[in-house]
């Protein structure tokens, strides 16, 4: 298996286009690439602002929409992924894909974010993706510290694969 991205559009305002997609899957590769992450499934979603709040409400208990959301499926235990996969008696738990976690975008929050900093919609989606990754992985941004270094690592993915402001 390899590093996969797999996604869905929950949203109408704007059309994710295939080169959108082929461009995320290239941040994927690149911060997979940096973080010694190989393989894994990343599952993402596009959303309007009113999905997004509602997710970030039940999930945060903050009560706004928001640009990103990461749920990292790393804390799933076996017994878990059995009752997701819904394996029969005596069944082994193999060739299930080691999905990593979902995010979440809400797409006209970027939109805006987006034109608030001059740059690209892809740039800004593009951000937003590789920033969730990094939430899979367990990074933060918590203090000055965590900030910088998760930023440093979001800025030179992007500069890989093109996507500088």
């Amino acid at each position: 298996m390899s590093l996969q991205l797999t996604w869905n559009n929950e949203q109408d305002d704007f059309q994710i286009r295939e080169d959108l997609i082929t461009l995320l899957e290239a941040i994927l590769q690149k911060a997979g690439e940096t973080e010694g992450v190989t393989e894994g499934e990343v599952d993402l979603t596009f959303v309007s602002d009113e999905q997004i709040h509602e997710l970030n409400l039940e999930y945060r208990g903050i009560d706004r929409p928001t640009d990103v959301l990461s749920f990292a499926m790393n804390e799933i235990t076996n017994d878990e992924l059995e009752i997701i996969y819904e394996l029969e008696e005596g069944e082994e738990l193999e060739n299930v894909p080691d999905v990593l976690g979902d995010i979440i975008i809400s797409v006209p929050r970027a939109k805006l974010q987006s034109e608030e900093y001059g740059h690209s919609l892809e740039r800004e989606l593009g951000f937003l993706f590789v920033h969730g990754f990094l939430h899979l992985l367990g990074y933060d941004h918590q203090d000055e510290a965590s900030e910088a270094e998760m930023m440093g690592k979001q800025e030179a993915v992007l500069a890989e694969v093109g996507l500088t402001r």
